[in-house]
């Protein structure tokens, strides 16, 4: 693993930085222990496929993030993601008010899934941006392939709430 040394001085920005890399780091190993309860409490085989995939991919994410510590000469570490935490509570929420097999608990759990991706979205989007600016152009490529995988997991989850939605209308 090639560790990268950063462009000019700026240690406040990498200090920004490695914040945002273990607020994401936490954010997926925190998915990977969550999606099963979504996966079992899904209906449709495709929203059950869905967060199966989502969840090993989440996997793959923690090993690329821990890739991504050691190029920016940087220890492994998690820092609690608020944002990821109240989402992950909303799903848990829509599981316990809602009828297991109902419609209403797969479009709530698809919501919850799409937020998930759209922060992770957000956050490898300004991550992988950061890293090239600083210089951390290894770091900055494996952030974009999480990117292009995160952006694909959320196509997923638009192409299920279409179909599902549109089944439960006709």
């Amino acid at each position: 693993m090639e560790t990268q040394t950063m462009k000019g001085n700026n240690l406040k920005l990498k200090e920004f930085f490695v914040h945002q890399l273990k607020d994401i780091y936490w954010t997926e190993k925190k998915l990977g222990k969550t999606l099963p309860k979504l996966q079992d409490a899904a209906t449709t085989p495709e929203l059950k496929d869905a967060f199966s995939n989502n969840r090993k991919q989440a996997q793959t994410h923690v090993d690329r993030l821990e890739k991504i510590f050691g190029m920016v000469n940087e220890k492994a570490d998690a820092v609690k993601s608020s944002a990821l935490a109240n989402i992950v509570d909303e799903g848990v929420e829509v599981i316990d008010d809602t009828e297991r097999g109902s419609a209403q608990r797969d479009t709530g759990l698809i919501f919850a899934g799409q937020k998930a991706e759209h922060y992770k979205i957000a956050t490898y989007s300004g991550l992988a941006q950061l890293a090239k600016t600083m210089g951390y152009t290894n770091a900055a490529d494996v952030l974009r392939q999480t990117l292009t995988d995160e952006k694909e997991a959320d196509a997923q989850l638009m192409r299920i709430a279409e179909n599902h939605i549109n089944y439960q209308l006709n």
